[in-house]
């Protein structure tokens, strides 16, 4: 059984990516988005569905 660090995709009320280890509570804001797996892996992930950086307040005065 492998020793790596999971970490979650989590999310902030302005819709901004970042990692969390599991193993960790995650700060005040910031929710699951239900990608769960190593580093890098959640990196990828976001990489593939964070395609527009801006905030979700700026995005929607657009």
């Amino acid at each position: 059984m492998s020793n790596q660090r999971q970490y979650e995709v989590v999310l902030n009320l302005e819709e901004q990516y970042s990692i969390w280890p599991t193993d960790y509570d995650r700060p005040a804001g910031w929710r699951a988005e239900g990608t769960v797996g190593t580093r890098q892996e959640c990196l990828d992930h976001i990489d593939g569905v964070w395609t527009d950086m801006r905030p979700l307040s700026v995005r929607g005065a657009s």
